[in-house]
């Protein structure tokens, strides 16, 4: 008995801090705290769903209940009343499921096509340019490039946009499948080596300032070793901020190294890495070309490689072996004879690549 006892009481813990658990999450990481439209409308249909699942819950315990207590057997000489072939039985548990099927469909299947139109996208005013802004984001093992071609701007790893209205995004992945995930601004999209899916998302300016601009996205596809090391940033601005810096980013020039350690990275980076890398967000390459990332205002980043914090050691650790944050990452081996002298005038050089001085 007393085993029996400890073992409900484990369990009972186990299940008030499963319960107290899921509460938990950051607003820039969670999806249970949406921060735009779309998310905010699939919120809203999973607490709907929920709250019909709760019920049919409640009211089947209740009749369970009801029926332990009330007809239960009271001596093992009397036989229960046999019930069967009761027709109105029958037709009452076939036509409430098939009613609380359509109670959950409607609003579903109602946004769903609300929110797979990307018409929009392809809108254009008199002048021949897109009303809206749409950006390419292209997957690759492990890291997220993403073009905004009507821009004439390439960037990886951080995700710049406006906030307040809806900006569009063509989804593809450069080898095998991955999946575009940022939680708090809506679900999940396939990025596929063979087709192109389309979606739409937004940020609500004050959702943003509760996290200060950047919420993170992932990718949500098993896809390698790496997997769970494939994150990006989103920094999500206003409307001016935004355009300032689609200015910096058209104005950017080669980067000029400021000082002597910086100007002999930029000769290692020359010799060595300029291959695979580029350090000016224009896109002038075809995106078959695009191997390795931008490096373009790396300088401003949020991050080292998507998950390190942003300093020259970890860079330099990124650098000398790549392998050991992310396994089977196209980067690894790339550098073995780069001498300790060399790897310090490289970082330096790459955290001087800022095409603005934030």
């Amino acid at each position: 008995m007393k085993k029996w006892l400890r073992k409900w009481r484990l369990a009972s813990v186990l299940a008030v801090l499963a319960l107290v658990l899921s509460g938990c999450g950051e607003p820039f990481l969670s999806a249970l705290k949406p921060a735009g439209e779309v998310a905010k409308q699939q919120y809203d249909l999973i607490l709907f769903s929920l709250g019909i699942m709760t019920l049919v819950i409640i009211v089947v315990v209740v009749l369970f209940t009801i029926a332990v207590v009330r007809f239960r057997r009271k001596n093992d000489k009397e036989i229960p009343k046999q019930v069967e072939g009761s027709h109105l039985l029958e037709i009452i548990w076939t036509v409430i499921p098939i009613i609380i099927i359509l109670v959950l469909a409607v609003p579903t299947v109602a946004a769903t096509f609300s929110q797979g139109d990307v018409s929009a996208m392809d809108k254009k005013d008199e002048d021949g340019n897109r009303e809206n802004l749409v950006v390419n984001v292209r997957a690759h093992l492990y890291w997220w490039e993403f073009e905004y071609e009507d821009l004439g701007i390439l960037t990886s790893q951080d995700l710049v946009i406006p906030t307040d209205q809806k900006v569009y995004f063509n989804v593809e992945s450069a080898d095998i499948k991955h999946s575009f995930w940022i939680p708090p601004l809506g679900g999940k999209l396939d990025a596929n080596p063979e087709n192109v899916n389309k979606f739409f998302l937004s940020v609500d300016q004050d959702k943003a300032d509760d996290v200060n601009n950047i919420f993170y996205g992932k990718c949500a596809e098993l896809c390698g070793p790496s997997h769970a090391y494939m994150d990006f940033k989103v920094k999500a601005i206003p409307q001016d901020e935004f355009d300032q810096w689609v200015a910096d980013m058209q104005n950017a020039e080669e980067p000029v190294p400021t000082s002597e350690l910086a100007q002999k990275g930029e000769e290692v980076f020359n010799k060595s890495c300029m291959t695979c890398h580029a350090v000016t967000p224009s896109n002038d390459k075809p995106k078959t070309a695009r191997t390795a990332p931008n490096l373009a205002d790396f300088g401003n980043r949020e991050t080292v490689a998507g998950i390190l914090e942003h300093n020259e050691e970890n860079l330099k650790e990124w650098i000398k072996d790549p392998e050991q944050f992310k396994p089977g990452n196209k980067m690894t081996g790339a550098y073995p004879d780069l001498k300790d002298d060399e790897l310090d005038a490289l970082a330096a050089y790459l955290m001087e690549l800022k095409v603005s001085n934030e």
